[in-house]
């Protein structure tokens, strides 16, 4: 059986990190017509791993880097219960590795790290239509609260 060790990610770590942010623009694609044609990135990955108030974590398997994620710690709207929360993103696991609980480890372990900061709240976006990351983050816990909509003018 495979061992899948999470671990804090390193700035050696960026040339994987930089595929799997790739891969995630890809998966995006077709859940959203707005994203612009081209390279783009939606992180400053490198800025992430050195931020104080981002963890950056990644799932490695045989010495091989095979899934990502982040939290960051968020400054809540002034009306909610709680001053600040953490944010989940750039959440990934390599096609080879799905369904094996890569994602669930993933968020185990920004979950322990948010908690360690002081968060009582994590929070993410995740497309509506993409029902089978849906379906991932409500057996790890999470419910809907919002459905953004959108209507292009």
């Amino acid at each position: 059986m495979e061992t899948i060790h999470i671990r804090k990610a390193i700035l050696a770590d960026l040339p994987v990190l930089l595929e799997f942010e790739r891969g995630i623009i890809a998966a995006e694609r077709p859940y959203d017509d707005t994203l612009k044609d081209g390279t783009f990135h939606y992180y400053d990955i490198a800025a992430m791993i050195a931020a104080s108030h981002v963890e950056v974590l990644v799932a490695e398997c045989n010495g091989q880097v095979i899934g990502s994620g982040y939290a960051r710690i968020q400054d809540a709207k002034p009306y909610l219960l709680f001053p600040q929360y953490a944010y989940l993103g750039f959440m990934y696991v390599d096609p080879a590795h799905r369904g094996k609980g890569v994602n669930q480890l993933i968020v185990e372990g920004l979950k322990a790290w948010a908690s360690s900061q002081g968060m009582v709240e994590v929070r993410l976006d995740v497309y509506d239509e993409n029902q089978a990351a849906v379906k991932a983050y409500e057996k790890a816990g999470f419910r809907k609260l919002l459905v953004e909509m959108r209507l292009p003018l």
